[in-house]
């Protein structure tokens, strides 16, 4: 079944998974952005074709919904090889690392997302699997144990984190090639609209595709989905037709705005503002005052709001610039370099 045939079961089940999985690039020539990743996987993957093996494995690094699922399948389809897909938290025991390892076929490519999430006595066997392509199966308990050693076929191992420092050394350095994903630019992003667009038929104008791209937040994930559902909206108010005041109209009805901020990174901003006058606040004050978990505020919102110049870690606790004042429309209260005297920020400037 051809790529467009799948996106249109997709498309006809509702199914939004398979719809992002079909707009996925299938070879390393399709893939937009990441032009130095692209070269240097390119070497390592003709390379170890010319040698007629297995490439070596490798590491990806980078925020979610860079591509980096996307990059494994393209490297399995480069290498002309089958592709299994787990994930660190699966991986609780040994026993189950070293069940999907001597179920691999030679060749084969094992991709592990979150490989920073795995258990420690998993990530042990993995040392020597990588290396010598070889684990240490323990029957029995205590004095009885006893260690067989089962032989793997040749595999290449992808591992996807989104938070590299948490890799121990030991297995980082294991890694043959480690790429970090960057953040895309609008141009690169509007190149990411206008491929999925045509392969979801949809008619897009250049100025509907910038629209979009400038408000992806340097993710394609996010790009795509923003596509489908202005699409979703041309469809239902307008002619089909995405144009900049359509896909305008569009993101203020689902809450981006020019900027790519949603409804939480406003929610944080604004009860930064409004409520502490700027900050200094603590994470857990701020989170509380959103409605939100501290990890939800601090993983979901905050990095994109410190890469927009709009927020400040400080070891007080986080604090807006004037770019954020600016952006939602407030003045900056005279003295800026605490909360309002008598506010509500009074309590908690120093929470983490």
């Amino acid at each position: 079944m051809s790529s467009e045939e799948r996106l249109v079961d997709a498309e006809v089940d509702g199914d939004e998974q398979a719809v992002e999985a079909a707009l996925r690039p299938k070879q390393l020539g399709e893939f937009i952005g990441q032009p130095k990743v692209r070269e240097q996987l390119d070497l390592v993957l003709r390379a170890a074709r010319a040698r007629g093996g297995t490439a070596d494995h490798v590491l990806l690094s980078g925020a979610p919904g860079l591509g980096k699922t996307t990059l494994s399948m393209i490297i399995a389809a480069e290498m002309g090889a089958p592709i299994r897909i787990t994930s660190g938290p699966a991986i609780q025991h040994a026993g189950d690392l070293a069940a999907i390892l001597s179920s691999l076929q030679e060749g084969e490519v094992l991709f592990l997302d979150e490989i920073h999430r795995m258990s420690r006595p998993a990530e042990e066997m993995l040392y020597m699997a990588m290396e010598d392509f070889r684990v240490d199966v323990i029957v029995g308990k205590g004095p009885g144990a006893t260690a067989i050693p089962l032989e793997l076929p040749p595999f290449t191992l992808v591992g996807a984190t989104t938070r590299a420092g948490l890799l121990p050394p030991p297995l980082r350095d294991r890694f043959g090639f480690t790429a970090h994903m960057e953040f895309y630019e609008p141009a690169e992003l509007e190149q990411v609209v206008r491929r999925s667009a045509e392969l979801l038929e949809v008619r897009t104008d250049p100025e509907g595709a910038v629209e979009i791209a400038g408000r992806s937040r340097g993710t394609p994930r996010i790009a795509n989905r923003l596509l489908r559902r202005v699409r979703d909206y041309a469809q239902v108010k307008a002619d089909g037709v995405i144009t900049r005041a359509v896909a305008g109209a569009a993101l203020e009805v689902y809450e981006v705005d020019g900027r790519g901020l949603d409804r939480l990174d406003r929610a944080v901003l604004g009860s930064l503002l409004k409520l502490f006058g700027g900050g200094p606040v603590g994470l857990s004050t701020l989170a509380v005052a959103v409605g939100e978990e501290r990890e939800t505020v601090e993983e979901v919102a905050e990095p994109f709001l410190v890469r927009e110049g709009l927020l400040a870690r400080t070891p007080r606790g986080r604090v807006a610039t004037p770019a954020a004042w600016a952006h939602l429309g407030l003045t900056p209260p005279q003295q800026s370099s605490g909360p309002v005297s008598g506010g509500p920020g009074q309590q908690g400037l120093f929470g983490a």
